[in-house]
């Protein structure tokens, strides 16, 4: 495939599905500034990576699976700011949608709570609550299936207590 149908074939399914990087990012940031700069992150490890896409799995599940390696690994190593102007110039200009951040505070005192989980426990809600099957949830997070629905039950169980003794207090 020549590089310039490859790449934009890679356009396309961006554009298709960078709501699911937005919903990355906002799982595992909390400004705007951070947020950009890992979408951005995230936009350029794909892009590198695409010609290793075998389509063995929905694109959506393999771009989960990079994403959020890439957010976990950032933000394991504790990096707050991205440094990827460099490589701004080789990677193709994907049009970004505006990110609306107007929530309300439910959501906001939702998402400070998963932020207390831990990576890999934040990337299964967020796969899970994008309706995945276990299945899948499993495969883009290098688990079992077993494992993945024991530890949605304990998240489960977790938040439960956390929202009822929010309404308690």
């Amino acid at each position: 495939m020549s590089s310039l149908k490859n790449e934009a074939n890679f356009v396309s399914l961006l554009n298709e599905n960078q709501n699911l990087v937005h919903k990355i990012c906002r799982m595992y940031t909390d400004s705007k500034a951070a947020h950009d700069d890992l979408f951005q992150e995230i936009s350029i490890q794909l892009w590198r990576s695409y010609d290793r896409f075998e389509g063995k799995s929905k694109f959506s599940t393999w771009m989960y699976r990079v994403g959020l390696n890439t957010a976990i690994t950032l933000y394991r190593k504790e990096k707050k700011r991205i440094d990827s102007g460099v490589l701004q110039d080789n990677i193709p200009q994907i049009a970004v949608e505006e990110y609306d951040s107007e929530i309300d505070e439910q959501l906001a005192w939702l998402y400070k709570k998963i932020n207390a989980f831990s990576e890999i426990d934040k990337a299964l809600i967020l796969l899970y609550l994008e309706d995945k099957k276990y299945d899948e949830i499993a495969e883009t997070l290098g688990i079992s299936s077993v494992n993945a629905r024991v530890k949605m039950n304990r998240i489960k169980k977790r938040l439960k207590e956390m929202i009822n003794d929010r309404h308690d207090g």
